[in-house]
């Protein structure tokens, strides 16, 4: 592993366990086992590592691959794909643990909320929203607004399956979920697949 992935590794670890404010850069440091000038000379600043360790969370669930324009690949499966990708990735004990912890009272003015926003929720809604436009380019689909459509794609992913996670109610089972996703893509789909004239 490089250095700047262990200093990523050792930064989500502790971010998760120990809060943003309860984390110094000498403790991402030793956890990745590098100097704390390593770690400066990487990130700058502990708000620079922070983003960086919230983009690669969502990279690792949802590398840029997935967005990039795949002709070969079918419209539906490309979004089947992605939604599952998605829901997975908000699906996790770490995620829903973030998420909890984002919505606190003591996080609602926090700085930290735009931050996490701009490097996850923002970045995965700008990459998503061009591969629509792409698809739109290709004759594949009808969308005015590439980006209010991938804010209903990712609403509709959602659904009730992390609604109940979120508050505690059990989690979907997987075939369930299945018939949801594909339910939800075929939803979308019928909005803003292009119809022959």
């Amino acid at each position: 592993m490089s250095k700047r992935n262990a200093i990523l590794e050792a930064a989500k670890r502790l971010f998760l366990s120990d809060g943003y404010d309860g984390v110094s850069m000498d403790q991402i440091a030793a956890g990745a086992g590098v100097s704390k000038l390593t770690v400066y000379s990487h990130f700058g600043d502990k708000e620079t590592l922070f983003s960086a360790a919230v983009q690669a969370y969502c990279e690792q669930h949802l590398p840029p691959p997935l967005f990039e324009p795949a002709p070969a690949t079918a419209l539906r499966e490309r979004l089947i794909e992605i939604a599952t990708a998605f829901y997975e990735m908000i699906s996790t004990p770490e995620a829903i643990q973030i998420h909890r912890l984002l919505c606190s009272p003591q996080l609602a003015e926090s700085p930290l909320s735009k931050m996490f926003w701009d490097a996850g929720p923002q970045r995965l809604h700008d990459e998503f929203a061009a591969l629509l436009q792409r698809r739109v380019e290709a004759g594949e689909l009808e969308i005015e607004d590439p980006a209010r459509a991938a804010t209903q794609f990712f609403a509709l992913i959602k659904g009730e399956p992390h609604a109940m996670l979120m508050f505690g109610c059990g989690v979907t089972a997987p075939a369930e979920l299945t018939v949801h996703i594909e339910a939800s893509v075929a939803m979308f789909l019928r909005a803003y697949a292009r119809r022959e004239r």
